[in-house]
């Protein structure tokens, strides 16, 4: 056989390119031939995923934090003196920084700066590794934990495992816990005992919304910040210089706007700056107040002051059409209500303290309409106003139709804008009162510098005759037309101290019928204390001896009874005597003839009859008065020597009774009465 010399190496050639398919393909598409050339994506033609502002601006330093003066100054300070504690809670309103702080922190804790041998400082870098992977959020020794989809004890577990270990790569292994509240009671216990003792190289910073959900066990084991809401002012110079830094154009107006809807959030406000902007570029690029109204959906600011001016005017047609003006540029029925509950709240602020028209967090608007309005109305105007909207808002949350009712809030508050408040009422009621004067009257010619004195609140005399007694009106009581009765100055004469020797007073005879049912009612005996209200007539009561006419619904022992608990309390054998006399009426029943009266006597009073006139289906709730005592019957007279005959409890009545507010009775100071008295 002969030899077979192998193949020579050859060159491999090129493969034929294969042609191209035609016909349609494996799904169905029509297939067309490639390109010869196709050329190949770069870095520069690869658009970027775009990030929000949010996260495109967050803060890297502590320089870069807004609004969180305190707490800069406080970190820098601890830094600069080497004491750092190993816990930190950071509370406050979303959107304040509190994880952006944390991260921060973790970089401080960790910068090594450029050269690789600095140690913790409160400027880091931002160059060395350390820096740029917490930054990149890949740093693997600080560790980042949800709580609010981790909160078992296991995940807490995991944590104190790896507190055994040291850092791979950084000095300080840094543990991130946000949303710590959500963690569950077991998972908390299981943190506490590292938390309290951690190793050297273990730091925990924690964040929450919900501070009073942490347990006090935790929260005093770390240093506790609270991060501020950030001013509008504040708020707003951020905004401008972010919108200056992408180059897109705000009017300083709609910075405010967005400043205030943000609520002293900066990442809610970036939020609604990113929305805004994108909203601009399709309109040419130029940002309006205008255009951030109607994406909030708010009414426009000096609409709303035209709202509030028509209502306070009571001018319901003039109302509904800025109603509908509203709604047609989309603003929610809801939010407008809201709107004028804050310009109410800011009126009431320039009223009570006139130096805040100066202060430069207001817009100009409310610095200049908004003083002019407060100068028109008062307090009390505006406390009603408040009210009424306050409860409009929650209707128009669980109306079916918002815009109805709305509508419905705002006529009422129309209709009620030329009702005096009750003060002015009485004022007008009274002798020699005010003349009406319009709710929303006419600017002053000149804005004050402070704000005129309220009137003051008109009291109901008492002459210098009256006594006590079971209709004297003169005392303090729940409506405005009664008139305080001054007490006694308590003795502050220090007593000497008795000797421990000295033996106990003996105990005290009750002197009324009524003191008895009060210390029966002292010793726990309810049973007891209810039937001698309800089912008890008093015939005579001369101590040690009680003559009294149970109800056939009174039990056969009462008198047992009341004659063992008088004698356990006062040391003394009492006689509890069963009568068939008549006797006075029970105490209840005396009560209530009491309280009877003293409303009838209050209706027949010509101001609270004028009152009544003045606000048709308004009655007369409760009259109290505070002469009388805790079963609101006048105070009984002592009862002197032990055979006196108290067949009327010894009450003292005068012969005449003084009404309680008489219409013609003069002012009188208080130094007369108390010489007349």
């Amino acid at each position: 056989m002969a030899d077979i010399d192998p193949p020579q190496a050859q060159s491999p050639e090129p493969l034929p390119e294969p042609p191209p398919p035609s016909g349609p393909g494996l799904f169905g598409e029509t297939l067309s031939a490639a390109p010869a050339s196709t050329p190949t994506p770069s870095a520069s033609t690869t658009a970027a995923p775009y990030r929000v502002l949010a996260r495109a601006y967050r803060p890297s330093r502590f320089e870069d934090l807004i609004g969180q003066d305190a707490m800069v100054r406080i970190l820098r300070r601890a830094f600069a003196t080497g004491r750092v504690a190993h816990a930190f809670m950071l509370t406050g309103v979303r959107g304040t920084g509190k994880t952006t702080t944390a991260r921060i922190i973790a970089r401080c804790l960790n910068c090594t700066g450029p050269d690789g041998t600095g140690g913790p400082t409160a400027d880091p870098c931002g160059v060395c590794a350390n820096c740029r992977a917490i930054m990149a959020d890949r740093h693997p020794d600080v560790i980042e934990m949800d709580a609010a989809s981790r909160t078992g004890v296991d995940d807490v577990r995991e944590i104190i495992e790896a507190t055994r270990f040291r850092p791979m790569e950084a000095r300080m292994k840094v543990f991130i816990v946000d949303e710590v509240h959500m963690l569950s009671r077991n998972a908390f216990n299981a943190l506490l005992k590292t938390l309290e003792e951690p190793p050297p190289h273990v730091k925990f910073v924690f964040a929450t919304t919900e501070l009073r959900k942490v347990p006090v066990t935790v929260l005093s084991r770390c240093q506790r910040f609270d991060l501020r809401r950030v001013p509008v002012l504040d708020l707003a110079e951020h905004f401008g210089r972010i919108a200056a830094a992408e180059g897109v154009s705000v009017a300083p107006e709609a910075l405010e706007l967005i400043a205030r809807a943000a609520d002293g959030s900066v990442r809610d406000g970036l939020s609604l700056l990113d929305q805004a902007i994108a909203m601009g570029a399709q309109e040419g690029g130029a940002i309006s107040v205008e255009a951030v109204a109607d994406m909030l959906g708010l009414a426009d600011r000096g609409l709303v002051f035209d709202l509030l001016e028509a209502l306070m005017a009571g001018r319901p047609p003039e109302v509904l059409a800025i109603l509908d003006q509203a709604h047609e540029r989309g603003a929610d029925a809801g939010l407008l209500l809201q709107d004028l509950l804050g310009l109410t709240h800011v009126l009431s602020r320039l009223r009570a303290s006139p130096a805040l028209r100066e202060s430069p967090d207001l817009p100009q608007a409310e610095r200049v309409r908004g003083a002019a309005l407060a100068d028109r109305l008062t307090i009390p105007v505006l406390g009603r106003a408040w009210q009424m909207l306050l409860r409009g808002v929650s209707e128009v949350e669980a109306a079916p139709d918002r815009r109805a009712a709305a509508e419905m809030v705002l006529i009422r508050l129309c209709y009620v804008a030329d009702q005096p408040t009750p003060g002015e009422l009485v004022r007008r009621l009274s002798p020699g009162g005010e003349a009406p004067k319009p709710v929303l009257a006419a600017p002053p010619p000149a804005a004050p510098s402070a704000p005129p004195p309220a009137a003051p609140t008109p009291t109901v005399p008492v002459p210098p005759s009256v006594s006590p007694g079971p209709r004297n009106w003169g005392g303090g009581g729940n409506t405005a037309l009664s008139q305080p009765v001054p007490e006694p100055a308590p003795d502050l004469t220090p007593t000497a101290e008795a000797a421990p020797e000295a033996p106990p007073p003996p105990p005290t005879i009750p002197e009324h019928f009524r003191d008895v049912i009060s210390l029966v009612r002292e010793r726990r005996e309810m049973t007891l204390y209810g039937h001698l209200l309800h089912s008890v007539h008093l015939v005579r009561y001369a101590p040690p001896v009680i003559e009294i006419r149970p109800q056939p619904e009174a039990p056969r022992d009462l008198a047992a009874k009341l004659a063992a608990v008088l004698g356990e309390a006062t040391g003394q054998r009492w006689t509890i005597a069963i009568s068939t006399a008549e006797g006075e009426p029970t105490i209840d029943a005396q009560r209530q003839t009491a309280d009877q009266g003293r409303a009838v006597e209050a209706a027949e009073h010509p101001l609270v009859q004028a009152i009544m006139a003045a606000f048709p289906g308004a009655r007369l709730e409760n009259v109290r008065d505070p002469t009388v005592d805790e079963y609101r019957l006048p105070p009984p007279v002592a009862v002197v020597g032990p055979d006196a005959d108290v067949g009327t409890q010894g009450l003292e009545l005068p012969d005449e009774m003084p009404d309680f507010a008489p219409p013609d009775a003069e002012p009188l100071d208080e130094m007369e009465l108390e010489d007349e008295l």
